[in-house]
């Protein structure tokens, strides 16, 4: 096997990203649009998207990062706006825009058609949250977004998977295809909750921070390999798990969250670098399998997809939003109201993906009487176009339509003002735990390196830390050492206060993280003192 092309795909997506970055077109866009070039360009290698190596290798760490980084809190707070799009919507678009390919393509028979819906209606996880933080979208459509794009793949793959049957002549009925589909979901997210306490036990147990992180590179392949061997979901198996785990992130050694920050960071980056370019590498194998003098046509049906794909999205958005507020008073009451804006902003935020792609490609070549599969090239002609119109032109339109609306994005003066009240009171809880070690006796220091260790929360009140230098032993323990043992009880104090601050809602994950990294950051710079010296 040659590795060679496989490396220049990932150095040259790197650095297409990277050069991105300084330009102010989103880097995915970027990315598809040089994808597409190079995919016609002589002797550019192909890369063919395989759905036996996209799903298992590249969609498990892929969701696995996008949950960790969400908010377990604030996706059960807009459950039921999440589940009607990651659940109601995508079965909807599967049947809707199925129905409407059929009508408009004369050669689509209905089952294929809705095989061309079941791959194209999941907006994509990756696109979804690469977009969110580029236009910076207010926090509530951010995190329905991303909620809506974790698990909607589970409902899309399996919705898939039962027209898939219908399609190739498994003779499948209604009663087996729900039946297949309450498997998967049901079987997914048991997979994970009979996973994700053990792999927490064993993060926080293990020592060795490289084999914390090792571990964690393995979770999401674990839990997705897991959840499919009994034929139910791996992508609820992994969201399940990352969400665990990234709500109770603050209770791994601060080592291994610090690496594992940095290692899934530069996962993340190569691994969507990767993916969007292989989108637009895709148009070679495309366009082989269009018969010659059809271009107009298929052009013309392509649109028409397209267009379906955008008007069904509104057509299940709008009444989404606004019946169950108007139906339920415990809706009302739960949930904050919305304007016109916002549903508006979900509904154009629809851009699809590598899973489409992957799942089209997988569509067998013959049924089981040894038929060509109907329309089989058409299909994934109108996939690859769907996913390229979604992406360029809804991915460029909606920072200018985020604009025009003036969205309310994140106030950064009440932030700060909020961030502060909770340092605040986390520096009052470490204060009050330094006070009660130094009333015990084998905790005595000099009062000069106790006066420190108080005018440390000062500092850090201020967004200013600075370390200790050696002093002298005290007690049958170095005073370095014991002035590092209280200043991580300190730490410890500030952190649990962090959390409860968070599960009170009076600070959100995003801001949590940022206040833990301050204190990883000073135990991390203690603890290589320790080891290494100054």
């Amino acid at each position: 096997m040659d590795a060679l092309p496989l490396v220049a795909l990932v150095a040259a997506s790197a650095a297409v990203a990277g050069a991105a970055r300084r330009t102010p077109a989103p880097a995915p866009l970027v990315l598809v649009a040089v994808g597409l070039v190079a995919g016609l360009v002589p002797g550019v290698p192909t890369y063919h998207l395989d759905a036996h190596v996209v799903l298992p290798l590249l969609l498990p760490p892929l969701l696995h990062t996008a949950a960790l980084d969400s908010s377990y809190l604030d996706l059960r707070a807009n459950i039921r706006p999440v589940a009607l799009l990651s659940v109601g919507y995508t079965l909807f678009a599967t049947v809707a825009v199925g129905w409407l390919a059929h009508l408009a393509i004369p050669e689509l028979p209905l089952t294929a058609a809705l095989v061309l819906g079941a791959v194209v209606a999941p907006p994509d996880a990756v696109t979804a949250a690469a977009i969110a933080r580029r236009v910076g979208l207010p926090a509530r459509v951010t995190t329905i977004l991303q909620g809506e794009s974790l698990v909607n793949d589970a409902t899309a793959i399996t919705a898939f998977r039962v027209a898939l049957a219908a399609a190739v002549g498994e003779g499948m009925t209604w009663a087996a295809g729900i039946a297949e589909f309450l498997l998967a979901a049901v079987g997914g997210v048991g997979v994970g909750l009979l996973l994700m306490v053990p792999l927490h036990w064993l993060r926080t147990h293990l020592k060795e921070a490289l084999l914390q992180n090792t571990l964690s590179l393995l979770i999401p392949f674990v839990a997705y390999a897991a959840a499919e061997r009994v034929h139910a979901s791996g992508v609820l198996a992994v969201v399940v798990v990352a969400l665990y785990l990234g709500h109770r992130s603050w209770q791994v050694d601060f080592a291994t969250r610090l690496q594992e920050a940095a290692v899934w960071k530069m996962a993340a980056f190569i691994l969507e670098s990767t993916v969007f370019a292989l989108i637009g590498l895709q148009l070679p194998f495309v366009l082989k399998g269009l018969e010659a003098g059809g271009w107009a046509a298929a052009l013309g049906y392509a649109a028409i997809v397209f267009a379906a794909v955008v008007v069904v999205r509104f057509v299940w958005v709008y009444p989404a939003t606004y019946l169950p507020r108007r139906l339920s008073r415990r809706v009302r009451e739960r949930e904050p109201g919305t304007d016109w804006t916002a549903p508006l902003i979900v509904g154009w935020a629809g851009m699809r993906g590598v899973v489409s792609l992957a799942v089209a490609f997988s569509i067998p070549l013959v049924t089981h009487d040894g038929e060509p599969f109907p329309a089989r090239n058409l299909v994934l002609f109108l996939t690859f176009t769907t996913v390229i119109a979604t992406l360029v032109i809804q991915g460029l339109t909606l920072p200018v339509l985020v604009r025009v609306l003036k969205l309310p994005g994140r106030d950064p003066q009440t932030e700060t003002l909020v961030e502060a009240q909770a340092q605040s009171e986390a520096s009052a809880a470490a204060e009050a735990r330094l006070e009660e070690l130094l009333a015990a006796p084998h905790n005595r220091l000099p009062p000069p390196l106790a006066d420190r260790l108080r005018s440390v929360l000062d500092r850090r009140r201020n967004a200013v830390w600075e370390r200790l230098g050696a002093a002298d032993p005290v007690t049958g323990e170095s005073a370095d050492d014991t002035y590092r043992r209280l200043a991580r009880e300190m730490i410890e104090a500030e952190r649990k206060v962090f959390v409860r601050l968070r599960d009170e809602r009076r600070i959100d994950d995003e801001m949590m993280r940022t206040l833990l990294r301050r204190l990883d950051l000073e135990e991390a710079a203690a603890a290589y003192r320790e080891t290494d010296g100054p």
